[in-house]
């Protein structure tokens, strides 16, 4: 597995290394020694899916509050997906910064998410489908979240609103609901991809 770094600490884009030849590949999706040796969370608790019917569908962000912190290992499995990661831990040296990245099914590739960060993702085609493990049990009291669109981070998300082919954002009444976030002083610039 190929591991790089995004503009948010801890938080990596991870790729195969296949193994290829005339019946197709193999190549390990997942290694908790790998991810332990990098310093990263390797227990998984629990596994999620979500689908998405549309194009443009947003869910998060979100974040479970301390003490209950939930690393995250997110894989497309059907369709492509643009994911954010929001850091929201006040001592991190990227605070108030965002990382943005592609997952593609025909890829295989993955993102692994730290504690303590806020994340989600959009939906780029009809019929996206993601998977992704947990290093700890959703806590329902703990989630917290922040806007699709909080002025605080300017988000870059590819679909913004109605586009001429008509996709448009499609997020929850919850997940439309968040306060806007309140950076603290002498945060980072404004995040990047």
């Amino acid at each position: 597995m190929k591991f790089t770094e995004l503009g948010v600490s801890g938080a990596y884009k991870v790729e195969l290394e296949p193994n290829v030849d005339d019946r197709g590949i193999f190549a390990r999706a997942w290694c908790a020694k790998e991810l332990t040796d990098h310093g990263l969370e390797g227990h998984i608790e629990q596994m999620n899916i979500s689908t998405n019917h549309r194009r443009g569908t947003i869910r998060g962000l979100h974040v479970q509050a301390p003490p209950h912190g939930e690393a995250k290992f997110f894989r497309c499995i059907a369709g492509r997906s643009f994911h954010v990661v929001v850091d929201v831990r006040p001592d991190s040296p990227t605070y108030g910064r965002w990382a943005g990245v592609e997952l593609a099914a025909e890829r295989f590739d993955a993102l692994y998410v730290p504690p303590f960060c806020a994340k989600g993702y959009q939906a780029q085609e009809d019929g996206t489908a993601v998977l992704y493990g947990v290093s700890s049990p959703y806590t329902p009291g703990a989630e917290t979240g922040l806007r699709w669109d909080d002025p605080a981070f300017g988000i870059e998300w590819p679909i913004r609103g109605t586009d001429v082919e008509g996709d448009r954002v499609i997020v929850s009444d919850k997940d439309k609901s968040w306060p806007d976030f309140v950076l603290a002083d002498n945060s980072p610039e404004e995040g990047q991809r």
